[in-house]
């Protein structure tokens, strides 16, 4: 396998935990996404990924796309750990944890439309940090109360085993860290994503460890 990733995407930070966590080996291939106007805008990496984003995973010949996609194939085709529970109501409880931050905090909060805040319409570097501030401050205070509130959050976000809403927290919780976001209202997030920063599988997946860290 070949995990086209850049080593402070959140997105290909999860997927380098899952792959951790299951043990699969792969090989990182750097996509730099500030770089020479960024290598993702490449022909050559286009034509691998027609959206131009990262992670992609090159697998028996084929690419797959769409972080929470590969998390899916990489759990449907290594099943062991799972990174789903066995019941239909838990498994759409931890997609949907893992949604709300993939789907509902991060796109509007990454690299190209924090580039379009502050080229197109000319935003300062403090208003792009309020506009960051602002959406993962609001999501993650809603994805305290769904794990405050639910019984079946454990150690981790469902139970006691690191899963896929694991996967898309702990990159989350690194992004909110560096933009100095308020985390002290966020007592679970933090307490999991703390358990979970003591495992090899998600500090090797760390941006610090990566091969293009800068």
């Amino acid at each position: 396998m070949r995990l086209y990733t850049y080593f402070r995407s959140s997105a290909a930070y999860r997927v380098r935990i899952a792959l951790n966590l299951k043990g699969i080996d792969y090989q990182a291939v750097p996509v730099h996404l500030v770089r020479n106007g960024g290598e993702h805008k490449s022909a050559d990496y286009l034509a691998l990924n027609p959206q131009g984003l990262v992670p992609a995973l090159a697998v028996d010949g084929q690419v797959l796309t769409q972080s929470l996609a590969i998390l899916e194939y990489l759990n449907e085709t290594h099943p062991d750990p799972a990174l789903l529970p066995a019941d239909p109501l838990g498994r759409a409880r931890v997609r949907a944890i893992a949604q709300a931050i993939a789907c509902d905090i991060h796109p509007i909060n990454n690299l190209r439309v924090l580039q379009y805040l502050g080229g197109t319409l000319g935003l300062d570097q403090a208003a792009k940090d309020d506009w960051y501030r602002h959406w993962v401050q609001t999501g993650l205070q809603a994805v305290e109360a769904m794990l405050a509130a639910d019984r079946r959050t454990g150690v981790f976000c469902h139970g006691d085993q690191p899963g896929l809403a694991d996967c898309c927290l702990v990159p989350q919780v690194f992004n909110a860290r560096r933009f100095n976001c308020d985390l002290t209202a966020l007592p679970t997030i933090m307490r999991i994503a703390e358990r979970c920063e003591q495992i090899d599988a998600f500090n090797q997946a760390a941006p610090a460890q990566q091969p293009d860290f800068e």
